[in-house]
């Protein structure tokens, strides 16, 4: 069947259609006592908060929980990194989806200065070993990094300044976004490079188009996880939206420079 891309005229069918199959997967995912770690990731003004938003609308909120921790407090800061993201992690029969995530430390940690060297090679060195064992014990982990380009960047920046809906999303750390996308770059491309690995691979999401993103991120959750209720085959994500990190599509601009 030929892959629906979306973000058309039917984005509400579709959107529609695609969270009726989350419900679906929500009661397998119960029934079978699964446990589903999504991480999303991205620049800031990615879509992240719309993308989650849409695949927790109509689920179980009693399964479900959206995690998006605070600024570290100082114990947090004398505590093992991951100390403070162990107990969000999923039990049997539910799904969590960080909003951000360990990664932080790889990202806007890395680049603001928020870390030392030492911490970021300890994180960088240790957070393999951290999600083998996590999936080693049933935790299924998916991770999605959102991409868009500069000049998308900074347009959302720029409107939330303007739409009152928005202005809640301005952040400091958002502010200086643009003038480090280049520093960004580095830290995403390291990140990928030593955190990509076979078991629990990196997904990068384009997201220039926001609707697109969002349809085919839960087309290609569906499409992740196993559910017998769903017909794989009918909503396969777009491979150009959603694929699998490798080194050459950063060359190729697959991945935003």
């Amino acid at each position: 069947m030929a892959k629906r891309k979306g973000g058309g005229g039917n984005y509400k069918e579709e959107l529609r259609h695609l969270q009726i199959e989350l419900v679906k997967l929500q009661r397998h995912l119960i029934a079978c006592d699964l446990q589903i770690l999504i991480l999303f990731e991205g620049r800031d003004a990615a879509g992240k908060d719309g993308t989650i938003k849409r695949i927790v609308e109509h689920l179980s909120p009693r399964e479900t929980r959206v995690v998006a921790l605070g600024k570290p407090s100082d114990r947090d800061r004398n505590s093992w990194y991951f100390q403070r993201y162990v107990p969000h992690l999923p039990s049997k029969q539910e799904m969590v989806l960080f909003n951000r995530s360990w990664y932080n430390r790889a990202g806007v940690e890395r680049v603001m200065g928020f870390c030392s060297d030492h911490e970021y090679r300890e994180f960088m060195a240790s957070v393999v070993p951290f999600e083998r064992m996590l999936a080693s014990s049933g935790i299924q982990i998916i991770k999605y990094y959102l991409d868009i380009d500069r000049e998308e960047q900074k347009a959302r920046i720029e409107a939330r300044h303007t739409d009152p809906l928005k202005q809640w999303k301005i952040s400091p750390i958002d502010e200086t976004a643009v003038s480090h996308w280049d520093e960004y770059s580095i830290a995403r491309n390291e990140m990928f490079a030593k955190s990509h690995s076979e078991l629990v691979p990196w997904y990068v999401v384009r997201a220039n188009d926001k609707k697109t993103a969002r349809l085919n991120v839960i087309r290609h959750l569906l499409a992740t996880v196993e559910c017998p209720e769903h017909d794989r085959r009918e909503d396969l994500p777009d491979s150009d939206i959603v694929f699998p990190y490798d080194g050459r599509h950063l060359l190729s601009g697959k991945i935003a420079p």
